[in-house]
């Protein structure tokens, strides 16, 4: 079945979907009256490839633009680890946003920011194993940009904002998201430490190094010197390799060769350890027994 995608009750997104040949009236410049208006009321949500382009900007690691300027938050009801941008305190200020001039990082601004007006949006049929990309357009009052004279397809307001490497470095991010809740209870409830994996294969892009460059990384994955030497220095290359390992972790997509027998002798180590929890369990629910029928007597 093909669900669109949900958009809330009161929501300031048009129902309407666009596609990539929609026109939209739409421009954003200095001089309109509501410049830096959608700044101060600013929630926007990061994906990894707007944290690795702002942590660049401003010469930090990740671990240090995640604890400076970012809050955590939670994606679903599973408890999918996000982050958003931290405002001002007491007020949905951006810390990025300065009176007079805007913008201070806008050639590296997220690209939820970038596609203002416009809401990117995806869906995926129960039979197909890609995303659709789809359009919708943001209504908010405070924006007067919707009544400048000038229309643009989505196509181009795309180019125009540079949009399109976030979308190709973020599009296999949105997937995992996606994947995990159209799979629902098929892949279990995540653990707290895959949750853990997931933030810091995702958003701590410098932490994950230090876990690539362990020994309990390399014992497992077999990689050539060559390669492994890239996911070290090369920010990008690492981050698509995150991808894949989280595929592979949380999904069983076995896109990284593994270590001989490395894989059977986990699954056995697991089985053991999940066999003695489930005795344990039992032993202690034989000891509560007793008590239950006291205290019901």
């Amino acid at each position: 079945m093909n669900k669109k995608p949900e958009i809330p009750v009161k929501s300031p997104i048009e129902p309407r979907q666009l596609e990539l040949t929609s026109r939209i009236q739409f421009n954003c410049h200095p001089g309109i009256s509501c410049f830096n208006a959608c700044c101060r009321q600013a929630d926007i949500t990061l994906a990894p490839y707007d944290i690795l382009r702002l942590k660049q900007r401003l010469g930090m690691t990740s671990t240090e633009f995640l604890k400076a300027h970012t809050v955590p938050f939670e994606i679903d009801a599973h408890g999918t680890p996000g982050v958003k941008m931290r405002t001002r305190d007491h007020e949905p200020v951006c810390l990025f946003m300065d009176e007079k001039s805007g913008c201070t990082v806008y050639e590296d601004r997220p690209s939820a920011c970038r596609y203002y007006p416009v809401a990117l949006m995806s869906s995926r049929r129960s039979d197909e194993y890609t995303d659709r990309q789809h359009y919708a357009l943001v209504q908010e009052e405070h924006c007067m940009g919707h009544k400048e004279a000038r229309e643009i397809t989505v196509t181009d307001y795309r180019k125009e904002q540079q949009v399109e490497q976030f979308d190709e470095l973020n599009r296999e991010y949105y997937q995992l998201i996606l994947k995990k809740k159209s799979a629902g209870p098929a892949i279990g409830k995540p653990t707290p430490t895959s949750f853990q994996f997931f933030f810091l294969a995702c958003y701590d892009i410098d932490r994950f190094r230090e876990f690539l460059a362990s020994s309990s990384f390399r014992n497992v994955y077999r990689m050539d010197d060559a390669e492994f030497d890239v996911l070290l220095t090369d920010d990008l290359a690492r981050l698509k390799f995150a991808y894949r390992l989280l595929r592979q972790v949380l999904f069983g997509e076995m896109t990284i060769p593994m270590i001989d027998d490395i894989f059977e002798k986990r699954m056995a180590e697991r089985g053991e350890i999940l066999a003695k929890r489930k005795e344990m369990e039992i032993e202690i629910a034989k000891q509560q027994e007793p008590i239950e029928r006291f205290i019901d007597d």
